[in-house]
């Protein structure tokens, strides 16, 4: 007769337990755990001054998620140089009022901004496994799924009149210029690539020379939009949307970044090579999460300042 193994009530009660306490964990203390990370990046002409510039991300806004929207007008304190919006700025449709407000001391500086998908389309419950199925077969978003039907649409107009009122930098598949600090600074950016609005045919060309500096914008960081601002020349790409793996393990890391980047570089300031060039990327792990799954393990929800200094003579 086979023998039959039973797990224990005392057993099965105390996993139970710690599940539950995980996600009230991850839902109600890190999720709400905002942090700033500053990094420093050496690409800046020598002699220059330093510039401070606020990359914010993945805000995800969900209407009464008060605590999040003070935290971001509390950044306007660092009184930024620049700041760089890499896109994701809802999960709700009646956010955007409220998305405006969190953002609204951060329009006073000179900025600029792309979207993201949940900019463009509301979002929908999802199985997070799929991510993992995702990793392994090599499709994200677009890029190999099928598209969604009948999606509802987030009203990003309104965010995107929002921000060229306050005269941010609009960098929709083109290119732009902010003057800061005395300093010149020409941005090239790109439609997000998880839903296959990216056009680099229409930007390509590469860092102004008459520019004090370049720099490469983009919501979601697929290999190929990296290989094609690395080979181009450009010393710093931003990007967003990886949310840092979101649901990390304790000591190991990621194990997917919703896209065809490794996990490695899933967050913070790394390298990319191409062609014989070598730039800087730095992904934001952004500071919110899908209304649907919010929750972050051992990945708080962030901004990050970058203050860039002159390269090494």
């Amino acid at each position: 007769m086979r023998a039959r193994y039973r797990i224990p009530l005392n057993a099965a009660l105390a996993v139970t337990a710690l599940s539950a306490g995980t996600l009230v964990y991850a839902a109600g203390f890190e999720a709400r755990s905002f942090r700033l990370r500053r990094v420093t990046v050496p690409v800046l002409p020598p002699g220059a001054r330093p510039l401070r510039v606020l990359q914010v991300s993945d805000i995800h806004m969900v209407s009464g998620q008060n605590k999040k929207r003070r935290w971001l007008q509390s950044l306007a304190g660092l009184r930024p140089d620049l700041v760089i919006n890499t896109g994701d700025n809802l999960s709700d449709p009646e956010a955007v009022p409220e998305a405006l407000d969190a953002l609204g001391p951060l329009l006073e500086f000179p900025g600029a901004y792309v979207f993201g998908s949940n900019d463009y389309y509301a979002p929908r419950l999802r199985n997070p496994g799929r991510y993992l199925a995702e990793r392994v077969s090599g499709r994200h978003g677009l890029n190999g799924n099928t598209p969604g039907q009948n999606v509802p649409r987030n009203p990003w107009w309104l965010l995107r009149d929002a921000f060229d009122d306050a005269g941010w930098v609009n960098l929709t598949n083109t290119r732009g210029h902010v003057k800061t600090a005395g300093t010149e600074i020409a941005l090239t950016g790109l439609d997000d690539p998880h839903i296959k609005r990216d056009r680099y045919a229409e930007v390509a060309g590469g860092p102004e020379k008459d520019a004090d500096l370049s720099l490469a914008v983009v919501h979601a960081p697929y290999l190929r939009v990296l290989d094609s601002f690395t080979a181009d020349g450009y010393p710093l790409i931003l990007a967003g949307h990886t949310h840092g793996g979101q649901l990390c393990v304790p000591f190991y890391g990621a194990l997917v970044t919703n896209c065809d980047l490794d996990t490695d570089r899933v967050k913070g300031l790394s390298h990319h090579e191409t062609a014989g060039n070598r730039s800087y990327l730095h992904v934001s792990a952004g500071c919110g999460t899908n209304r649907y799954t919010p929750v972050r393990i051992a990945c708080p929800p962030e901004a990050t300042l970058l203050t860039l200094t002159p390269t090494p003579t």
